[in-house]
Order: structure tokens, then C-alpha cells, then sequence
């Protein structure tokens, strides 16, 4: 990912340590999902993250049958 764009303050970030959206890179990467690009869609990050492993573990299943 760019560092620009990494950087930008109009983006959104979901911290995974506090649980709390941020605008703007204000936590370490570590605990920073993102960026997006609306406080709903940071705010909504885990849930994303989760819906799009369990399609994968899904996908991975389907190939090892």
C-alpha cells in the first residue's frame, strides 16, 4: 500500500486494540485495520474481515472434497 494513501486524514481506520474508529492514522500498524473510506465501513471491519474468512475456509473445504 502507498504510503500516501496510508497516510491520508480523510480516510478511516478500525483499531483492533481500543475497538474504536479513527480518521486519520493515529494508532501503531499493528492495531489498524484500513483505510476506508467512511467511518461505517471501519466501523464495520471485523465483521467484514470474519464474513470474508468464513467464505474462504468455505472455498478451501470445497476444494479439498
Amino acid at each position: 500500500m502507498a504510503d500516501e494513501q496510508s497516510a491520508s486524514p480523510e480516510k478511516y481506520w478500525y483499531n483492533t486494540k481500543t475497538k474504536q474508529v479513527e480518521k486519520g492514522p493515529q494508532s501503531t500498524w499493528e492495531h489498524r485495520m484500513g483505510p476506508y473510506d467512511t467511518e461505517a465501513q471501519a466501523r464495520a471491519a471485523l465483521d467484514r474481515a470474519a464474513s470474508r474468512s468464513a467464505e474462504w475456509d468455505a472455498e478451501d473445504r470445497e476444494w479439498n472434497s
